[in-house]
């Protein structure tokens, strides 16, 4: 895929599910689930053990899925994970090394901020999404629609303690797309490989997009 195939593709799927496990076979178990359940996109976190290893076999074995990498706090992981083909560059806070290295690779590049100086550098350095991250714990949907106001042009994600009840509102008050963790993908449905639990929650996100969308 394109640089420009994989933003289409993150704004139309709105919902990036960041997968957070404790070895690589539940990380791999839960991107398959989530994949099944109708969001062929990750955000593998560096946070799990032998994470580059694991996005390089979920290319190979799953081409129709979206992969990229999360929790990508230096240089060297973000050469690592490219090499193993992640299409998107996350952080949870802004680096513009990471973020010039990327937009110099031909790659997304989705780096954190939470203030409107490191939008604004974000943005200056090339930034394809701006992650707003922790976003709920410091105003939530009504701290996005404020960022809007400023910054109408930039495609926000919102991450952070997004959850089924808050994602809509999100959506609807400006962001491109949003972040999603354990309410997504809930440690003990991985734990006990309850497969269905996952594909069930997908599913709902997937509906909350398609619901927003419809023409009124």
């Amino acid at each position: 895929m394109t640089k420009q195939q994989v933003r289409a593709r993150i704004e139309e799927l709105a919902i990036v599910p960041a997968v957070r496990a404790a070895n690589a076979e539940d990380a791999l178990f839960a991107a398959e689930a989530v994949s099944r359940g109708g969001l062929p996109i990750v955000e593998l976190t560096m946070t799990v053990p032998k994470a580059i290893e694991v996005i390089a076999h979920l290319i190979k074995k799953h081409p129709h899925m979206l992969v990229g990498a999360g929790t990508v706090l230096d240089l060297e992981t973000a050469r690592a994970c490219l090499a193993a083909g992640a299409k998107f560059i996350s952080s949870p806070g802004l680096d513009l090394g990471i973020v010039e290295f990327t937009v110099q690779a031909g790659v997304i590049a989705m780096p954190g901020a939470l203030t409107p100086t490191e939008i604004m550098a974000a943005v200056k350095a090339g930034a394809d999404f701006v992650k707003i991250f922790p976003c709920s714990q410091v105003g939530g949907v009504d701290y996005l629609h404020a960022l809007k106001g400023p910054f109408p042009n930039v495609s926000f994600i919102a991450a952070g303690g997004v959850n089924q009840q808050t994602a809509g509102k999100y959506l609807a008050a400006g962001a491109t797309a949003v972040g999603i963790g354990t309410d997504l993908i809930p440690p003990r449905a991985i734990t006990i490989r309850e497969a269905d639990w996952i594909e069930e929650l997908a599913r709902r996100y997937v509906h909350t997009v398609k619901y927003l969308r419809q023409p009124e």
